[in-house]
């Protein structure tokens, strides 16, 4: 057993794609790297192990969550451990290049990795001269390294140009030097799907295509020309990260709200977001509402389609996860939270409702096509003759939508909040296929078209 197996618990947010990491370091105290705002999980297995955070480290300047920091520092006392070039607007340790901390008996030292953000730093695990790991954060990830597109497309190839210094940098450690990004699969900053979410240096010199790079213009070609969108969100988190978000007490309520109280909020400027399962929605919903279903990846979604000071009544079907949604939506800075409801409850009182058709693969016909998945999975292969806008692009080109669409993405999460937005924009007849291109090229027996 080594090192990790004893001492480090990954917690991996699988919505967000991302990994924090609570280091059990001795005399009941841990260390936390990269947590979010929702503590739930590293609060859990605190607890399990009888720790009490005493260092909260940052690797960078988060656009994805909002840090659990600062929370960690009112409600445990734990020094706030990142970069001096930061310049947070709160308590905390500014570290520069080398600087060191002794965390009693293992020391951890700040690394400049700037790349993925100007002040990102990567921290280095020691146990006396030996390196036990290294937390990456947002510069050498598995099989890839972070966007660097994050502070605007101007920057972009500066910031590129820093990351494959960094990343040169980091392959210089020890082969064996266990590796601890915080950016995984199911992240949109670049990490590639389906890789594992920790590696070792030796590793990712031996399989990291841009490590293998021949130069430093190569690097850069290839990590600019795998950039997909990222979440609008994303452009307003880093700014809110370095202020410091507000401090919880406690999560707040949700409460149950009649249909009157929704029909005033309504009037005062609130949007509905329907968290139901897609045939839920399908079957009935409150006209101009948001279907974002309850899954991993809802604050993605939420995040992106919605701005973040707008205030949010919830349709929720009974036995779902009220914390749950609630914990989505605060750590991504979404906390204008007015109550939920059933729909139940609405229809009884006479409320209107609206439908969307589900449709199975083997009765798409000859109607008009809309997907709505990601570019790269477009290119993959998609179906003859459909239209391409990504769902995050969608609420600024409806007009561009096919009338009486068939939307579909991979699985029907998405096209369901596609058909929704469309509805909104006053788009009628539409529907959602059951399934995606896959299932109608295995009905069909017709070939996906690829390319883009």
């Amino acid at each position: 057993m080594g090192f990790a197996d004893d001492h480090l618990i990954p917690l991996v947010d699988t919505g967000l794609g991302n990994s924090a990491y609570l280091v059990e370091l001795g005399d009941g105290r841990a260390l936390a790297v990269d947590a979010s705002r929702d503590l739930r999980a590293l609060r859990a297995a605190a607890e399990r192990r009888g720790l009490t955070v005493a260092f909260a480290a940052d690797t960078h300047l988060h656009a994805d969550f909002l840090t659990g920091a600062l929370q960690l520092a009112a409600d445990d006392g734990a020094t706030v451990l990142a970069s001096a070039a930061g310049r947070r607007a709160f308590g905390h340790r500014g570290l520069a290049d080398g600087d060191e901390v002794d965390l009693g008996g293992l020391t951890l030292r700040a690394l400049a990795t700037p790349g993925h953000t100007d002040e990102h730093v990567s921290f280095l695990l020691l146990d006396g001269a030996r390196e036990l790991g290294v937390f990456t954060g947002g510069s050498l990830i598995v099989g890839s390294a972070a966007r660097t597109d994050l502070l605007g497309a101007h920057r972009a190839e500066e910031l590129a140009r820093a990351q494959y210094r960094s990343l040169h940098r980091l392959a210089r450690l020890p082969d064996a030097t266990a590796v601890w990004p915080t950016h995984g699969a199911g992240s949109f900053c670049s990490a590639p799907p389906g890789a594992g979410r920790t590696t070792t240096v030796g590793a990712e010199k031996r399989a990291n295509a841009l490590l293998a790079a021949p130069d430093e213009d190569s690097f850069v070609r290839e990590l600019l020309g795998g950039l997909g969108s990222y979440p609008a969100y994303f452009d307003r988190l880093a700014e809110a990260n370095r202020r410091g978000p507000a401090l919880l007490s406690a999560a707040p309520p949700l409460p149950a709200l009649s249909t009157a109280d929704v029909r005033r909020l309504l009037g005062e400027g609130a949007r509905i977001v329907d968290v139901r399962r897609v045939r839920d929605f399908a079957a009935g919903h409150i006209p101009g509402a948001l279907s974002v279903q309850l899954r991993d990846s809802f604050a993605t979604w939420l995040g992106w389609l919605l701005p973040e000071d707008v205030p949010l009544v919830f349709v929720t079907a009974p036995g779902q996860d009220l914390a749950e949604l609630i914990w989505q939506a605060l750590k991504i800075g979404y906390e204008r939270l007015l109550g939920h409801l059933t729909m139940d409850a609405w229809t009884a009182d006479g409320g209107e409702r609206e439908t969307v058709e589900l449709v199975r693969a083997d009765r798409v016909g000859g109607r008009a096509v809309l997907d709505v998945r990601q570019r790269s999975e477009w290119a993959a292969g998609h179906i003859p003759g459909a239209v391409g806008i990504e769902l995050g692009e969608l609420a600024a080109r409806t007009d561009e939508a096919p009338p009486g669409a068939l939307v579909h993405c991979a699985h029907g999460e998405r096209a369901m909040t596609a058909a929704s937005l469309l509805q909104r924009a006053g788009h009628r007849g539409l529907a959602v296929l059951v399934g995606g291109p896959d299932d109608w090229a295995e009905v069909t027996g017709r070939r996906l078209e690829e390319g883009a």
